[in-house]
């Protein structure tokens, strides 16, 4: 058996946050070793965030043009989703192919490796018949995939996921969607405004049920104003395909058919793909479970979807610059004590990355790297209107035993939401004792751009006097803020 190649990082997966984390690493001058088996960047750039964006974007036009009527005369609105698909193919996504992210991280200085990368004991990474071993540690970054639920018949029909929903040529006439979480709703949205016929079954009394109550009113009605059907309270018991039609039927004898049948009921991780018992961790967890510092154990961290803290890209960006901080702290440690393994030679570029990241020239002692912290995660639901989010709803603050106060205000009170004739509100969750957010909602025409006082009003903990004494520019959106401030009891 071939001795294994000795590198300083090993990257197993190249999502958004893992190709992060490499490309990084790789500038500071560690030899990097990024591996991965399907598109380097991940989900985010070729089946979620950009091209599901590029879709909402035009769905959107479509609607503000029907807009016209009653506010500035008339205009006639002719849909057509050759564009988008064309878009989506060529600007986002170069027909699926990852070659310019493949250069880009070559480009920075790493190796690249196609393949599967499953863990072959501590610090070791097996690809094919290829080892390779880490200096200073591995990271997975392997992300999750759709997980499809046990429905009796499901699994033997041509049923959709997110991937073949963002692929699409030629829309259906009808569509069926099993899922009312935020990506179901969104697709759910585009393809009614395109036209489609779309029904949304959801197995929960309420769609974006991770939401509060009131977003997940508005988001239904703004769907149903677009001619989609939704139906909450429905378990999926049987799913049938005829070689033309899908027919979902529901455990209390409910029937729905459409022509094409999208399931987005969630994402998991595949540990079991990974090893981890060659390094003592179960692998029949949902996430791989992380400490505040992206540690899954000694040398082992994990960055993004797969660590369960968020499927967002946001998340994964953030974890990796923890994670980049962490590993170039261990280098510099390395750099100050060199032993046999040589790393004097390699890390000279890696101190002054880390100096650049504000990381200390010390051991890998606490305060030297930041720790993760996520009271303030930011999440946003494109449908229109938008459902941005942050910290705790109501429900989850109450369920704490936080001494809760609520504000709530209607978009439409506000001068800039009755100027547009806006859906929506801003809703603010406090604690009482703390006098400080804890939680917010921003629901309107643009939710996820007012969240971004909302998130900093959390992540700071600003005072609720000081939020009260601000000034907020009229006439806005974000000033609803304020009203929903006066009105917390």
């Amino acid at each position: 058996m071939a001795e294994p190649e000795i590198v300083d990082v090993i990257v197993v997966g190249l999502g958004v946050g893992g190709e992060e984390v490499a490309g990084r690493l790789a500038e500071a001058g560690l030899t990097v070793v990024g591996i991965e088996r399907d598109l380097v960047g991940g989900e985010c750039p070729y089946w979620g965030c950009i091209p599901s964006k590029m879709m909402i974007r035009a769905a959107n036009a479509l609607a503000e043009a029907r807009r016209v009527d009653g506010l500035a005369g008339s205009a006639q609105v002719r849909s057509d989703w050759a564009p988008v698909a064309r878009r989506i193919r060529e600007e986002a996504t170069d027909t699926w192919d990852d070659r310019a992210a493949v250069d880009r991280f070559t480009g920075r200085g790493g190796r690249f490796v196609r393949g599967s990368g499953r863990l072959d004991g501590p610090g070791r990474v097996r690809v094919g018949e290829r080892v390779f071993r880490a200096r200073y540690g591995i990271v997975l970054g392997t992300g999750t995939r759709p997980s499809v639920p046990p429905i009796d018949g499901l699994a033997d029909t041509p049923y959709w996921t997110n991937h073949q929903a963002i692929e699409v040529e030629e829309l259906p006439a009808s569509l069926l969607v099993l899922g009312g979480g935020a990506i179901g709703l969104e697709l759910a949205q585009v393809f009614a405004r395109f036209g489609v016929r779309v029904t949304v079954v959801e197995a929960l009394d309420r769609v974006l049920a991770v939401e509060e109550p009131e977003a997940s009113e508005v988001a239904a009605a703004a769907l149903r104003a677009d001619g989609v059907e939704i139906h909450t309270g429905v378990k999926a018991a049987r799913v049938d395909h005829d070689g033309r039609d899908f027919t979902v039927r529901g455990a209390g004898g409910e029937e729905f058919t459409a022509e094409r049948l999208l399931v987005v009921t969630g994402r998991r991780a595949h540990l079991d793909e990974l090893g981890l018992d060659t390094v003592g961790i179960d692998a029949k967890q949902r996430f791989l479970p992380v400490d505040d510092r992206l540690h899954v154990a000694d040398g082992l961290w994990a960055v993004g979807d797969v660590t369960g803290e968020g499927a967002f890209t946001h998340i994964a960006m953030y974890q990796a610059a923890i994670v980049i901080a962490d590993i170039l702290d261990r280098a510099r440690h390395a750099f100050a004590s060199p032993d046999a393994s040589g790393t004097a030679s390699v890390v000279g570029g890696a101190m002054g990355a880390a100096s650049a990241l504000g990381t200390s020239g010390s051991s890998g002692s606490a305060g030297t790297v930041p720790r993760a912290d996520y009271r303030a995660l930011p999440r946003v639901t494109f449908t229109d209107p938008e459902v941005g989010a942050v910290g705790l709803t109501e429900r989850q603050a109450r369920e704490r035993g936080i001494n809760v106060q609520v504000g709530f205000t209607e978009l439409s009170s506000s001068t800039r939401g009755w100027i547009h004739r806006s859906e929506g509100f801003i809703k603010v969750v406090a604690d009482a004792d703390q006098g400080v957010l804890i939680g917010a909602t921003s629901v309107g025409p643009a939710g996820g751009e007012v969240l971004s006082a909302l998130v900093v009003a959390v992540h700071a903990a600003v005072p609720l006097a000081q939020l009260r004494h601000m000034i907020y520019a009229y006439p806005t959106f974000h000033r609803a803020i304020g009203d929903a401030l006066r009105d917390l009891s």
